[in-house]
């Protein structure tokens, strides 16, 4: 433990918390310590194998191409499936930027994908209160934000009838706050220090949060939707940068009486220019928006995506192209459907016979799609909606 805490260390390794995402100098995350150190386990081909099997459908290219790759206790969630016993999807978002860049999607293209394989029920908590805290905006602010994120996530197609959307300010009280303090109450003030890496410096706000998130994990924080049922197991699909709330939220879930939740956790998307870390919403150009313009997006490849070409054609048709640093290469992998184009691409491109403007010419085609039908989804998302 000694080493997590001292400062000097810290900063020569990665960090990764629900705040703050930086590699080792100069390197990338790595998620294999990142397993080792958060104590969940690796997601594998054989449980990949029985979500076909279960859905009677083949596995999600996020599932196929390992960017969720971690979990706890998904199978414990297949196997109470199996038996007949349904269970519910929890995911969020924290609303700090007007408009969500293709990172943001990955959780919500994946939720939805669950939601229609095993057809259940989706709770999508907005932690408006939380970027309130974190991020110095006015409560007002947080609210507006939130409003206009949760257009973006009705856009990506969820069951209507299957999905509830709630924004904390709006939404916590009764049976949820109930459980907050349920939740509280179980976990010290050293603990939250030692999960979260809270100082003396951050106000009581930041202290208090974590129940906030933990409690949509347990069904009877939404009588509204699962009433009796509170043993309902919760899945939770997210970046596995939220991993410490939920090892908070597992820690408590015995000791009320409920399941621990399970999580299904995805790697970081990386940033265009390079995979230092995760994408920062404060840089416009670090990232691809579900509001840029064909235009934009054809720019912001061209000019900012890292690539792993050589520096002149001829040395790029002898030695081709490094596909472990190459950002277009690693973009394609999240977004081109077909596996065998990717496979064909990956080939081409590694030898040499291709070059870097086509790859960046094909991820354009495929991300102007994308945000094409995102933009006309979330036009459609009246106030009414």
């Amino acid at each position: 433990m000694a080493a997590e805490t001292s400062g000097a260390i810290e900063q020569e390794e990665q960090i990764v918390t629900p705040w703050e995402v930086a590699a080792e100098k100069g390197g990338k995350i790595d998620y294999d310590k990142l397993i080792d150190k958060f104590g969940c386990q690796r997601l594998d081909q054989s449980l990949i194998d029985r979500v076909a099997r279960l859905t009677g459908r083949p596995p999600h290219v996020f599932l196929r191409r390992g960017v969720f790759f971690a979990h706890r206790d998904f199978n414990d969630v297949l196997d109470a499936y199996e038996r007949g016993e349904k269970f519910y999807l929890y995911t969020g978002r924290g609303p700090s930027s007007e408009a969500l860049h293709l990172g943001h999607l990955v959780p919500f293209m994946f939720t939805k994908y669950l939601q229609d394989a095993f057809k259940v029920p989706l709770v999508i908590q907005l932690t408006d209160d939380e970027k309130c805290m974190w991020k110095n905006l006015t409560v007002e602010e947080s609210q507006r934000l939130a409003r206009e994120n949760a257009k973006d996530i009705i856009a990506c197609g969820f069951d209507v009838s299957r999905t509830f959307i709630f924004s904390d300010f709006d939404y916590v009280g009764g049976s949820f706050y109930k459980n907050m303090v349920r939740i509280a109450k179980c976990v010290t003030y050293n603990k939250v220090v030692g999960i979260f890496g809270f100082s003396g410096e951050d106000h009581i706000g930041k202290v208090s949060f974590p129940p906030v998130q933990a409690a949509p994990s347990f069904p009877s924080s939404f009588p509204h939707l699962f009433s009796g049922k509170d043993s309902l197991r919760c899945l939770i699909p997210c970046a596995i940068d939220q991993d410490p709330y939920f090892r908070m939220t597992r820690d408590v879930a015995p000791r009320l009486g409920y399941h621990k939740p399970a999580l299904i956790e995805s790697s970081f998307f990386p940033a265009l220019q390079g995979e230092t870390g995760k994408m920062s919403a404060s840089d416009p150009n670090s990232a691809i928006y579900v509001t840029d313009s064909a235009k934009d997006i054809k720019n912001k490849i061209n000019r900012y995506a890292f690539s792993g070409g050589q520096d002149s054609v001829e040395n790029h048709r002898k030695f081709g192209a490094n596909l472990e640093v190459d950002i277009p290469i690693k973009y394609l992998g999240f977004f081109l459907e077909d596996d065998n184009e990717l496979e064909h691409i990956r080939t081409e491109y590694g030898s040499g016979r291709m070059l870097t403007g086509e790859v960046k010419k094909r991820l354009t085609e495929v991300l102007t799609e994308l945000v094409e039908r995102h933009r006309r989804a979330r036009a459609a998302v009246t106030d009414e909606v």
